[in-house]
């Protein structure tokens, strides 16, 4: 047997760039046998704090093989963690500090400029997550998921409104689930339950870390608001069909990398907007996470595969 891989995950504790290293640790866990052990940042501590924090941690850890991490505030505590052990380390988005201190940096593609400089720099489609796609024959479910006002986007809540029953028109035989966002207006849910009662709404409140990736799996068509970019690329990679619900820009195109993004997946066709028919299921769903784990492995563990 095998001895098993020691990842240390470095967080912040916001659960969306947790879910980009547990996404990576998940798929490493395919291939190979894995241990893991989570170093949990303060939040509101200075920035050599959480330095010092980090090291207080990893000293009741077994040494790392490897040490993941997303997010600025984990930025300087994967870089003295790697120097400290000798184990590389792999920092996913594009980082605050210089991509040279990093073992290697898996940055989507909208946020590179001009092409990846080295070869420590690998692009992605979108964020890595912990979604996988679910068997063919077992996906039947309808999903929408609604984000919220963002830097890069704002809200209109009757144009939403307008957006979720035409999408209800259109397959009125279909049994639609619909959970929001922390981010998702005031007010939005009860207007929601009034106006379109036949949608089943989960608050997001009530549904666990594992809701969105299991009805996601499970899912034949999703329909996601154009603000909500993780959860955008999250669909793909369960191999739904992908629709985009309308709210309006903030930005101009040249200035908002997210538009960018967005806009360059609806000319390769693999998401729709609203208005412009019905959505199709991608010939093949992202699997970034897998292709990165696959990278990694063949670059620093090739007898663990």
């Amino acid at each position: 047997m095998k001895t098993p891989l020691v990842i240390w995950i470095v967080t912040d504790g916001k659960p969306g760039h947790e879910n980009q290293s547990l996404g990576l640790a998940d798929a490493l866990g395919r291939r190979a046998a894995v241990a893991l052990h989570r170093i949990e940042l303060p939040g509101k501590s200075r920035l050599f704090g959480r330095l010092r924090q980090a090291f207080q941690l990893a000293r009741a850890l077994p040494p790392p093989d490897l040490i993941l991490g997303a997010g600025h505030a984990t930025h300087l505590a994967l870089i003295g963690l790697a120097r400290h052990t000798g184990a590389p380390c792999v920092v996913m988005m594009k980082p605050s500090l210089p991509c040279g201190l990093f073992d290697l940096c898996l940055v989507p593609a909208h946020d590179l400029q001009g092409g990846p400089p080295s070869d420590n720099i690998v692009p992605t489609v979108g964020a890595l997550n912990r979604v996988i796609p679910g068997a063919s024959y077992d996906k039947t479910g309808h999903l929408i998921l609604l984000g919220g006002p963002s830097s890069s986007h704002g809200w209109d809540a009757d144009g939403m409104l307008a957006a979720l029953k035409g999408v209800l028109f259109t397959s009125s035989s279909q049994s639609w689930e619909l959970t929001d966002s922390r981010r998702t207006p005031a007010g939005m849910r009860e207007s929601i339950q009034e106006r379109l009662p036949g949608l089943v709404l989960f608050p997001h409140e009530e549904t666990g870390p594992g809701w969105v990736p299991g009805r996601l799996a499970a899912a034949s068509e999703v329909w996601v608001t154009e603000d909500s970019v993780s959860m955008i690329y999250e669909a793909l990679s369960s191999g739904a069909a992908v629709g985009l619900l309308p709210v309006p820009r903030r930005k101009s195109k040249a200035r908002s990398r997210v538009a960018r993004g967005i806009d360059r997946l609806v000319d390769e066709g693999l998401v729709t907007r609203y208005g412009s028919g019905t959505p199709t299921a991608p010939v093949r769903p992202l699997r970034e996470a897998d292709r990165c784990a696959d990278l990694i492995l063949g670059r620093w563990f090739p007898q663990s595969k």
